[in-house]
């Protein structure tokens, strides 16, 4: 009686198949694996930089950055980066659909606060599907472990104000020679109003387009004030 021929998963090209998918993710396990550990690594101790921060600083040579506690960040700040970066940011998971659909249109970005948190902590700066992909899943993952206010304080104090010049601490003393709690309603909404492109504006010497823009925010800061949308991050 003839045999049966071996079963194709016996044969060579799917072992060698099976073994690279198998590779593949136990890689991606471990990926995942350390890149949950730093979201909640950070979610505890403040970092020291970010990612863009550090080749910054490379490029540089010296970079100006003090961290603040989000405690010794006047609440007005807060409210104005939020109005400046992300209107509805207490009422979205990382991800404002409508308003990334409108800069699309557009022709802008429409990267929110977490987003923005992911990019500058996490990874770099240059355009690719690969970094939006990862952006997203660091984007997930800050949501779920950490809270909309560590979130912000994060992001204000490793957001880029001109350059070199990182976080609201030392953009504070940069433009205005003050404490970070020490800002009023107007230099809080002219520091917001050069996000996100601190290298082609200027918090001290204004343009029209500076100046317009930072009426809006004062604007948009009060009224998310007196709507509940920065409960999330003034209540903790």
């Amino acid at each position: 009686m003839k045999k049966k021929s071996p079963a194709k998963q016996g044969s060579p090209l799917w072992r060698g198949l099976r073994s690279g998918l198998l590779r593949c993710a136990k890689t991606l396990f471990f990926l995942c694996f350390i890149a949950t550990y730093a979201v909640i690594l950070f979610r505890f101790i403040d970092p020291s930089g970010g990612f863009y921060m550090g080749a910054e600083a490379r490029r540089l040579g010296h970079i100006e950055a003090n961290w603040v506690n989000m405690e010794n960040i006047a609440p007005v700040m807060a409210r104005s980066a939020v109005a400046a970066e992300d209107a509805n940011y207490c009422l979205h998971f990382g991800f404002d659909v409508s308003a990334i659909k409108q800069a699309i249109n557009e022709g802008r970005g429409g990267s929110g606060i977490s987003q923005q948190v992911a990019k500058n902590l996490f990874l770099w700066h240059q355009r690719s599907y690969l970094r939006k992909g990862l952006e997203a899943g660091f984007t997930v993952l800050i949501e779920t472990l950490w809270t909309k206010r560590r979130i912000l304080e994060v992001y204000l104090n490793i957001a880029e104000f001109d350059e070199g010049v990182f976080g609201v601490g030392a953009a504070a003393q940069h433009y205005f020679g003050v404490d970070a709690d020490r800002l009023t309603p107007l230099q809080a909404a002219r520091l917001a109003a050069i996000l996100p492109n601190p290298k082609a504006r200027s918090a001290s010497a204004p343009s029209t387009y500076v100046r317009k823009r930072t009426g809006a925010i004062r604007s948009g800061a009060a009224t998310i004030a007196a709507d509940g949308r920065a409960e999330c991050f003034e209540s903790g």
